[in-house]
C-alpha cells in the first residue's frame, strides 16, 4: 500500500486537540489491514516528521435506528500517533 492510502482522514476533536498540546500526539484514520509499522512509515513520508510511537484501536460500528430500521455504522481502525519532541505537523497548526 502507498502512504496516502494507509491514511483516510485525520481526526480532529476536541479530545484530540488536548492530547496534540499536551503530549504531541495526532490521530487519524487508517486503513484496517495497515500494522503500526506501516503506519509510522506513512506518516513519516506525507508529514515529514519522525514518529516516536504508534497505538492502533478498532472502532466497532455501532447500532443506529430510523424508525423501525435497525443498521450499523462502519467499523474502522485507529491510530495515535507520538511524535518526537520539537516535531510538528502543520496541516493541525492552523493558518
Amino acid at each position: 500500500m502507498i502512504a496516502h492510502d494507509i491514511i483516510r482522514r485525520p481526526i480532529i476533536t476536541e479530545k484530540t486537540t488536548n492530547q496534540k498540546e499536551a503530549y504531541n500526539q495526532f490521530s487519524f484514520e487508517v486503513a484496517p489491514k495497515a500494522n503500526r509499522v506501516e503506519i509510522k512509515r506513512a506518516i513519516e513520508e506525507v508529514f515529514s516528521v519522525r514518529v516516536s510511537a504508534v497505538k492502533t484501536l478498532h472502532i466497532r460500528g455501532k447500532l443506529k435506528r430510523r424508525g423501525r430500521i435497525l443498521g450499523r455504522r462502519r467499523s474502522w481502525k485507529k491510530a495515535i500517533v507520538t511524535l518526537m519532541p520539537g516535531e510538528r505537523i502543520e496541516f493541525f497548526e492552523g493558518a
